[in-house]
């Protein structure tokens, strides 16, 4: 009988600590942090793991086996370097290491801007793609708001936008120096390397 009242006020203090304060609740699940370590820099971004689920489990996949290890930002779209697009953006894209693009995933369904309400923004991590539900490992992350990219937006034909699912929270800096780094058209030359890409230890309570 002692044991098992031990028992229930272990429990009742590991709820409700002394001082009547409630532990915090594990604030992980709307978001998710992850670092992406490259040769110009350090950029972390937030992922909006509860506002576009699907996008985001499908980065962490990528980045939890490792495929962003030894990846490149390799494209950068400056106002001068598209001179055959009546619409104009400001974005840098990555994506996986060259020698694993043959593994990986299926392409994901689209998130679209209206579902997600996650609007491209300065700093807005979102999905590279073709056509719909085609996106796979690729990303960019956006210089400037960039609306056009949204859905009912003109930069793509088809008018559905791209699956933002996060933004940059530090190293914006980086992002720019990769934008303004050398570039034949937009393909980087030499491309950035990722040198690796983890997911920052949640604060614990």
């Amino acid at each position: 009988m002692a044991a098992v009242l031990i028992a229930i006020l272990g429990a009742v203090f590991a709820s409700n600590p002394p001082g009547g304060l409630p532990v915090p609740p594990n604030k992980a699940m709307d978001s998710v942090h992850v670092i992406l370590e490259t040769e110009a820099g350090d950029i972390e971004v937030q992922l909006e793991t509860k506002k576009a689920p699907i996008t985001s489990a499908d980065f962490l996949k990528y980045v939890d086996g490792k495929f962003y290890d030894g990846g490149l930002f390799h494209r950068t779209v400056k106002p001068d370097n598209q001179p055959g697009d009546k619409i104009r953006i400001e974005v840098i894209q990555g994506g996986s290491n060259p020698k694993r693009e043959k593994e990986g995933w299926p392409p994901i369904k689209l998130e679209r801007t209206t579902l997600t309400k996650l609007e491209h923004k300065d700093g807005t991590i979102s999905m590279a793609r073709d056509g719909p539900d085609t996106a796979t490992s690729d990303f960019f992350i956006c210089i400037g708001d960039q609306p056009s990219l949204d859905f009912g937006g003109q930069r793509n034909p088809d008018g559905q936008g791209f699956a933002a699912f996060g933004k940059v929270v530090k190293g914006m800096d980086v992002v720019k120096k990769i934008q303004a780094s050398p570039a034949e058209g937009q393909k980087v030359t030499p491309p950035i390397k990722i040198l690796k890409a983890r997911r920052k230890a949640s604060p614990v309570f």
